[in-house]
């Protein structure tokens, strides 16, 4: 018997066992937060502002994986969030020499911010890879039938003729245009640093001469871009990243749509190839893969 607190996907299979499932999931995400971590040391020492060796100690301390998610979401409960535990456990990891190195001067959404980002960047370069692959097979598509007849429609009814390689282009356009944005805001998505209330104060005191030059350190760490400002308030990433996600979905809602609405019985312009089958109604080939791209 599983346990209740498993979550296999049930209710979700388009999802279920999916690379971006597993980019976004509670091990990715800690993976992040440990990612972070690690790399606000090494951009410390290698400013001066922790001692040879700190930087090393706490990536190795990170890297061992014994961190667990479900305890640390548990004790989160204390402080809002799970940076809190995570410092702990991290800093009795790194040991006595190092551990007062581990978040010095950061503030918890520092990390936060941050670490979702890198869950951001990572699974963006995934869907940018599944993107490649679907305008390759709509190029193929367009392609093939460049010269197949059918009906062109204005608001739902028969206009003129058209061909299916036109619509299938049509596809592929927005899909390239959802890869451009995805591109470009996969590579836009800044690291966050800016301690208790983004001015940086704490660093200074750490003796940092030039606390501005410590964010752009960190980001380089991590292959994010560097923050003009803090932006702990400042949610144009969060915004520019749901936007492009939000076109993505739209671009291939499109397809999906296009393909639900010209494969009905009553119309049989397009099929999927292999449909899903009815536990009630044998003959049916339902067109399961629109159906849950749709959904």
């Amino acid at each position: 018997m599983t346990s209740a607190h498993d979550d296999a996907g049930l209710l979700a299979p388009g999802w279920t066992g999916s690379d971006a499932a597993s980019a976004t999931g509670d091990s990715a995400y800690l993976r992040a937060l440990l990612d972070a971590e690690a790399a606000l040391t090494r951009a410390q020492e290698a400013l001066g502002l922790a001692p040879q060796g700190a930087g090393a100690a706490v990536t190795s301390a990170a890297d061992d994986g014994g961190f667990d998610p479900r305890s640390l979401a548990g004790r989160a409960r204390g402080g809002g969030n799970p940076v809190i535990p995570l410092v702990s456990d991290l800093t009795k990891a790194v040991g006595e020499e190092y551990g007062p190195y581990v978040h010095r001067g950061a503030t918890s959404q520092d990390i936060m911010d941050t670490a979702t980002m890198l869950v951001a960047v990572r699974s963006l370069d995934l869907l940018l890879a599944d993107l490649a692959r679907v305008q390759r097979a709509l190029a193929r598509l367009a392609a093939e039938h460049r010269d197949t007849p059918m009906p062109g429609r204005t608001l739902t009814q028969h206009a003129v003729p058209t061909t299916f390689g036109l619509k299938a282009a049509g596809w592929r356009s927005l899909v390239l245009d959802a890869r451009d944005r995805v591109t470009a805001v996969r590579d836009s998505l800044p690291a966050q640093l800016g301690g208790a209330a983004g001015t940086l104060a704490a660093f200074t005191a750490y003796g940092a001469t030039d606390a501005t030059a410590l964010p752009a350190a960190f980001a380089r760490e991590l292959g994010l871009r560097a923050p003009l400002l803090p932006w702990h308030t400042l949610r144009t990433p969060v915004a520019d990243l749901a936007g492009c996600l939000a076109l993505t979905a739209g671009a291939l809602g499109k397809v999906a749509t296009d393909v639900l609405t010209l494969a009905r019985t009553e119309i049989a312009e397009l099929a999927e190839g292999s449909g899903g089958g009815s536990s009630a109604m044998p003959h049916k080939a339902n067109p399961v893969r629109s159906t849950l791209i749709a959904a």
